[in-house]
């Protein structure tokens, strides 16, 4: 099942040995960080463990912030595939508020875990990316509300609120403060709480 729009769209065509050093690169990253976290991974760190050129990592990268940038957008795909053809409830086959339960626990998870990849991503010049939306709960969302047939509800700004709710800036903030693990487990059953009390027959 797919819908319009969710989507981060297909992977831009590229050289062969391009998408080899692409793949070495971001695994060699993600080896860096499961060592020695974020702060240690740096563009020159980085082009020394991977026995590239520095030329080739900043290419690739353009900053260090854009390091972490490919790492997200490398796993928002992942994520997206489940989301879009993996089992349910977060894949198809439950009902739609089954899968919308499902989404928010998943997408908080996804968040708090990666929260410190999301915050190496940002320039530098704010704690958090003020307005910056999960790129694919919107669309996902609206989807799901208007198979759970909510009657006179105003889908697009309720989907628009929801969202919110779903929002990196929050979960990133709230994250910074408290175990990762019971933070992602107390916004799951808020979101739970949440949308079954938006969902709930009039």
């Amino acid at each position: 099942m797919n819908h319009t729009g969710l989507t981060l769209g297909p992977v831009p065509p590229e050289r062969a040995d391009a998408a080899r050093n692409r793949r070495h690169l971001l695994a060699t990253a993600r080896e860096m960080l499961a060592e020695q976290g974020a702060d240690r991974l740096t563009m020159d760190a980085l082009a020394e463990r991977a026995g590239l050129g520095k030329g080739t990592v900043f290419r690739r990268f353009g900053t260090r912030a854009g390091i972490f940038a490919a790492l997200l957008d490398d796993d928002e795909r992942a994520f997206q595939e489940q989301v879009l053809s993996g089992p349910p409830p977060l894949g198809p086959g439950a009902p739609p508020v089954d899968r919308l339960i499902a989404y928010g626990r998943a997408r908080t998870g996804f968040l708090v875990g990666h929260r410190e990849i999301a915050r190496a991503a940002l320039d530098g010049k704010e704690p958090v990316p003020a307005g910056r939306q999960t790129p694919i709960s919107r669309v996902h969302i609206r989807y799901l509300l208007q198979e759970a047939r909510l009657g006179a509800a105003d889908l697009d700004v309720l989907a628009l609120q929801l969202t919110a709710a779903l929002d990196g800036p929050l979960l990133l903030y709230l994250s910074g403060a408290e175990d990762a693990p019971a933070v992602s487990a107390r916004l799951g059953q808020g979101w739970e709480d949440l949308v079954q009390r938006v969902c709930r027959p009039c």
